[in-house]
């Protein structure tokens, strides 16, 4: 099964979500499909805040962002109704953790001191 929204909107009225009122723990990818988010490479890709992913300069001079007043379908990214309640949608720390050091070590200089210490320790591990 493909993860859309269409399909998961299936999955949550199969499962009885609304009924029980459960919360939701998933990946960036399903937590946009859950708040009904457009997918991919937006300007606005967070749904807690009005964080904008094209202004570089400020990224990181402001620490603040606004926060979203509601998430409207046809306005800032939002294609589709939310299939899910923002304040019950968890995120997986570990997930988001591992995601942000395998951009770090991708971006480290691979001739420097840190990056060969990283490869003595995880020998197995490719140069990719």
């Amino acid at each position: 099964m493909k993860e859309t929204y269409e399909n998961l909107k299936q999955l949550l009225n199969k499962l009885g979500y609304s009924k029980y009122g459960w919360h939701s723990c998933g990946d960036l990818r399903v937590v946009s499909l859950l708040m009904g988010l457009q997918l991919g490479c937006t300007k606005y890709c967070c749904f807690v805040c009005e964080w904008d992913r094209r202004a570089k300069t400020l990224h990181c001079l402001k620490t603040e962002w606004s926060r979203q007043k509601s998430l409207k379908v046809r306005e800032k990214n939002v294609q589709q109704p939310a299939l899910a309640e923002w304040h019950k949608i968890l995120l997986p720390p570990l997930h988001i953790k591992l995601g942000l050091v395998k951009n770090f070590v991708k971006a480290m200089d691979r001739t420097g001191s840190a990056f060969k210490y990283l490869a003595e320790k995880f020998p197995r591990l490719s140069e990719a």
